[in-house]
């Protein structure tokens, strides 16, 4: 129990700890959030839990083909909440990356990676 509460700590100060340098910092804050460090933190949890090496590369494998259509969202974050506001903006950033995963999971079958 104390392992689960710890990783939830860590996992938990690393997003306090983000927003906090970018309220300091928008460039410091971005690229901070940029760097997969929950991916990271997930792939260490994994390794210290004895989690299989087939099974922590797997991770790692899906993560990068899941970040790719989340990426346009962060373009069109800002372009979009200039217009319409935080949270239609928040709402139509979470469609648009659903409908792009959809399209990414549907090209990237015809190439053997099944993604759902």
């Amino acid at each position: 129990m104390l392992w689960l509460i710890a990783k939830y700590a860590i996992t938990a100060g690393m997003v306090v700890l983000i927003s906090e340098v970018a309220k300091r910092s928008d460039r410091l804050g971005g690229l901070i959030a940029a760097l997969p460090l929950v991916t990271v933190l997930v792939l260490i949890w994994m390794k210290l839990e004895g989690q299989s090496q087939a099974k922590i590369a797997s991770h790692a494998w899906y993560t990068f083909w899941y970040v790719v259509p989340t990426l346009p969202m962060f373009v069109a974050f800002p372009f979009l909440y200039q217009r319409l506001g935080f949270w239609p903006t928040l709402i139509a950033s979470c469609v648009l990356t659903i409908l792009l995963f959809l399209l990414w999971a549907t090209l990237l079958k015809r190439f053997g990676i099944e993604l759902m």
